[in-house]
C-alpha cells in the first residue's frame, strides 16, 4: 500500500512536470498541484486509454498511456488555472 502511494506520487510528479513543459508559457502553480494534477492526469489518462481497448500486452513501459496522461494533466492544469486567476508570462 505504502509502495503504491509512494509510486503514484514519483508518477504524478513526472507526468506533471512533463505536462507543464509542455504547455506554453510560465504556470503559476506549486508543486504540490503539479504532483497532484499529474497524478489525477496520469489515472483519467489510463482509463481513457482504456476504454479505447489498449492493452500493453508486451510489458515496459505503455507510452501511449504516459502520452494520454500528459495531455490530460496539461488540460487539468489549464482549467486549474483559468479557475483560480492566476496567469502565466509568455
Amino acid at each position: 500500500m505504502l509502495g503504491t502511494i509512494i509510486t503514484a506520487i514519483i508518477i504524478g510528479a513526472i507526468i506533471g512536470g512533463l505536462a507543464r513543459l509542455v504547455m506554453p508559457g510560465n504556470q503559476n502553480i506549486s508543486v504540490l498541484m503539479t504532483i497532484v494534477l499529474g497524478i489525477l492526469g496520469s489515472a483519467i489518462g489510463s482509463w481513457l486509454v482504456s476504454q479505447f481497448g489498449y492493452r500493453n500486452s508486451s510489458g515496459g513501459i505503455a507510452w501511449i498511456a504516459v502520452l494520454a496522461g500528459v495531455v490530460v494533466a496539461a488540460i487539468l492544469i489549464s482549467i486549474y488555472l483559468s479557475m483560480t486567476g492566476r496567469k502565466g508570462r509568455v
